[in-house]
C-alpha cells in the first residue's frame, strides 16, 4: 500500500492586495494557492513549456537574444527557455512576490533544476507592469505567465497588462520581428482583438496542460497561449 503523504504548508505570504498565497506539498506534488484556490500546481506545466518553446524557436536566429519572462511561478517556463537559448542570451525574470523567489532557493528549486541559478538569468523582484512602463530596453521576446491570464485572479492591478494601454507598451517594448506570448487559463476573444488593434499579428492556440504519459493518455486539459508577432 502506498503511503499517504500528508498535506503540508511550506510557506505563506501576503499579496499586494492583502490576499494570501501558500506553498503546499501533498501527494500530488507542490502547488501555490491564492486565497484557498489553486493558482499553479507542479504536475501540470506542458503549456508553460510550450510557450517557451515557441518563443525560443522564433528568436533562434538572434545571436544574443534578450528575453523577458513575467512571472517565475514553478520555474518551468524559465527552465524551458534556458534549455533552448544560446550561451550569450540574457533572460530577465520579473516576479512580484519575493516569497516565490525564496521558495525557489528552497523546496521549489529542484523542480525545474534550479533555473534562477543560471548565469544568464537576472531575477527582479518587481511587478512586471512597472518594468514595462519604464521601457528601459527592448526585448526579442516577452513571455507573460502572470496571474490567471487576461482575467486577473491574484492581483487586481494586473488588468493593466491586458488593457489597450498595457498592450501598447508591450508592443513598444519588443524589437522588430519580436514576439509576445501571454499564458491564459482560457480563451478571450476580446483580448485577442485588443492585441491586433495595437499592432500585433496575433493568434490564440490551445495547448495541453500536461506533459509526458498523462498527456498521451488524454487525461489532461488545455490552456491558451495568445501569440503576438511584431
Amino acid at each position: 500500500m502506498r503511503a499517504v503523504i500528508p498535506r503540508e504548508v511550506l510557506g505563506t505570504a501576503v499579496t499586494p492586495d492583502d490576499g494570501e498565497i501558500q506553498l503546499i506539498r501533498d501527494g500530488t506534488g507542490y502547488a501555490i494557492y491564492t486565497d484557498g484556490q489553486v493558482l499553479m500546481p507542479s504536475r501540470t506545466h506542458g503549456s508553460e513549456e510550450m510557450m517557451a518553446k515557441i518563443a525560443c524557436h522564433h528568436v533562434g536566429r538572434v545571436e544574443q537574444p534578450r528575453v523577458l519572462i513575467g512571472g517565475l511561478g514553478m520555474g518551468y517556463t524559465l527552465r524551458a527557455a534556458l534549455d533552448r537559448l544560446p550561451p550569450h542570451a540574457e533572460v530577465v525574470c520579473a516576479e512580484l512576490m519575493e516569497a516565490i523567489v525564496e521558495w525557489h532557493r528552497g523546496p521549489l528549486g529542484p523542480l525545474a533544476n534550479h533555473p534562477i541559478e543560471d548565469p544568464r538569468v537576472r531575477v527582479i523582484v518587481e511587478d512586471v507592469t512597472e518594468l514595462i512602463k519604464r521601457r528601459e530596453q527592448k526585448y526579442d521576446a516577452i513571455l507573460l505567465d502572470v496571474d490567471n491570464g487576461p482575467i486577473p485572479m491574484t492581483v487586481a492591478g494586473n488588468w493593466w497588462l491586458y488593457a489597450k494601454e498595457g498592450l501598447s507598451e508591450l508592443f513598444r517594448s519588443i524589437g522588430p520581428g519580436g514576439m509576445l506570448i501571454v499564458w491564459s487559463a482560457g480563451e478571450d476573444e476580446r483580448f485577442l482583438e485588443r492585441m491586433q488593434r495595437v499592432g500585433f499579428r496575433a493568434e490564440c492556440v490551445r495547448v495541453a496542460a500536461r506533459t509526458g504519459r498523462r498527456k498521451r493518455r488524454g487525461r489532461g486539459y488545455a490552456h491558451t497561449l495568445f501569440i503576438g508577432r511584431r
